[in-house]
């Protein structure tokens, strides 16, 4: 069966109304009726045969096919782009697009952005935050700094940092604090990592007690309800030294476990961008970590 010529004025306005989840935010940012990008996208699930969207009561949920069709209009749009800037005299800027565990991105990647930028200015660098759970093919990302023990089928991955986990609470419950056993009589707040608690306690020679806190999907939540004084939370403090500066926080015993570290990781199948290879540079301190950079001019590659 031949495949339809699909126009591409009609898949712009799919890849448009995809990222910005709305058939009226995508007629603002395309200026014209919400009318007219209705007909666009069912002239283009005409036209493939398939649906790309449902639409609920809650708003437009992409399909399996639209998620799979959206980064592949998205980074061949990017390219396009690029390649007119080029032509027309602009200066060519490559997008990479990164997801961030939530922790990293606040602790440590955020205060040092624009030091990147303007480092490399011919970098567009989008950041997307996450609890951890990235898909970085699904998602359209080109790169994501994880946070785990490495190895992830199908991926490469360099190495970041460790940043051992450690107890942190408000500062006038760690001054009444003296001995590791005495956190038993504070709540404990919880990672949906279950075994980071036992791990410390084991640290600290210590019996871990019955943990009953509440349970958290996120490092920053944990330290926010920690400096509301609702107990102790056992935290990465390097990610933190801004909550400690502020007298927000306070680290009560020295005893640190590690529970794994943060990577940069990229599907294994991927060409290295020059714009990937110089973040992962920048990231890193300087290393190049072996990463060998694709020689064809090239864009973000579709996922």
């Amino acid at each position: 069966m031949d495949r339809p010529d699909l126009p591409l004025n009609a898949l712009r306005v799919f890849e448009v109304a995809m990222r910005q989840g709305s058939f009226t935010r995508a007629a603002t940012e395309l200026r014209v009726t919400q009318a007219a990008v209705s007909h666009q996208i069912a002239r283009l699930e005409d036209l493939l045969g398939t649906i790309l969207f449902q639409r609920t009561s809650q708003g437009l949920v992409p399909t399996d096919e639209g998620r799979a069709l959206f980064p592949v209009l998205e980074h061949g749009f990017d390219a396009m782009a690029r390649v007119l800037d080029r032509l027309t005299g602009k200066r060519d800027v490559e997008v990479l697009k990164i997801g961030v565990n939530t922790t990293f991105a606040l602790g440590w990647l955020m205060p040092r952005l624009d030091s990147f930028r303007n480092a490399y200015p011919e970098i567009d660098l989008r950041i997307s935050t996450n609890n951890n759970r990235v898909e970085i093919l699904r998602e359209g990302l080109d790169m994501a700094i994880r946070f785990g023990t490495g190895g992830w089928t199908g991926h490469d991955a360099v190495q970041l940092m460790e940043t051992p986990l450690s107890p942190l609470c408000a500062p006038e419950l760690a001054r009444e604090l003296r001995h590791p056993a005495e956190l038993a009589r504070t709540v404990l707040l919880r990672s949906y990592r279950s075994a980071e608690w036992p791990g410390w306690f084991a640290a600290a020679g210590v019996e871990c007690p019955a943990l009953t806190g509440p349970v958290f999907d996120s490092s920053v939540a944990l330290a926010e309800a920690a400096a509301s004084r609702a107990g102790s939370a056992l935290l990465p403090v390097a990610m933190f030294e801004r909550f400690i500066a502020q007298g927000r926080l306070a680290q009560p015993f020295g005893t640190g476990v590690s529970a794994g570290r943060y990577y940069l990781a990229w599907p294994s199948d991927r060409p290295v961008s020059r714009a990937m290879k110089t973040f992962t540079h920048w990231i890193s301190g300087g290393q190049d970590r072996g990463m060998e950079l694709d020689s064809r001019p090239r864009t973000a590659r579709p996922c």
